[in-house]
This record gives C-alpha cells, sequence and structure tokens, in this order.
C-alpha cells in the first residue's frame, strides 16, 4: 500500500518535470505474471504513456493496482529525469558513484591477491 505522502512526493517530481495528468495515457490489462486468482481475473497490470514524449513505461510487479500506478509513474519520472537531464540527473550520478566504488573496490582486491600468471604460463 501506498501512503499518501509518498504518492504526493511522487505528483510533485512529475509536475516538477512538466508532467500533467492530460499528458498521459493510462490503459489497463490482464497481468501475465504468478499470482493466481488476485492477478489473472483483475486488470493490474498498468500501461503507461506520455504522450509529449512517447515514453512508454509497463509495470506489473505487483498485485494492487494501485501499486502498479504508482511504480510505472515512478519509472516514467526517472527515464523523463534522465532524458531532460542527461549525465546531471541523480540517477546517472549515483550510478556512477557505484560503478567508481566497485573499480575501487576490485583494485583493492586484485593488490592483495597480488599479479598471477596465466595458467597456460605456469
Amino acid at each position: 500500500m501506498i501512503h499518501l505522502k509518498t504518492w504526493q512526493a511522487l505528483l510533485d517530481r512529475l509536475k516538477h518535470l512538466g508532467v500533467s495528468d492530460h499528458d498521459l495515457e493510462e490503459s489497463f490489462t490482464l497481468s501475465g505474471k504468478k499470482g493466481g486468482q488476485s492477478v489473472n481475473k483483475t486488470s493490474s497490470c498498468v500501461h503507461l504513456k506520455h504522450l509529449p514524449s512517447g515514453i512508454e513505461v509497463k509495470c506489473q510487479q505487483y498485485r494492487s493496482q494501485n501499486e502498479n500506478r504508482y511504480h510505472a509513474r515512478k519509472i516514467l519520472a526517472d527515464r523523463l529525469e534522465i532524458q531532460t537531464m542527461g549525465k546531471q540527473s541523480p540517477l546517472i550520478k549515483k550510478q556512477m558513484k557505484l560503478i567508481k566504488q566497485k573499480k575501487k573496490r576490485a583494485k583493492r582486491a586484485q593488490a592483495k591477491i597480488g599479479p598471477q600468471m596465466p595458467e597456460h604460463e605456469q
């Protein structure tokens, strides 16, 4: 269940990106995932299309239509943010930071192990 404050924060983020409800085309279909009767009899899969940019999002992660609506909008906001801000997007910056951290860890691990000879030279 998504709290009202969480929904409001997402709607404010979409408004900041210049997205209104009139720009979105939303449709619901039967989900094709596991979940039994609750998924097979309800239209819980959400298709969301932002008409000005043409970005389409499909979300069927959850059994609840409401949760899928929230997460589809969140994914759409992420994609729009990346498209408009490029490398200055907080998501891209976060990904780049993780990549740098992983490279540092790999270098430290390699330094601890030391240089190793390939198997065919041993």
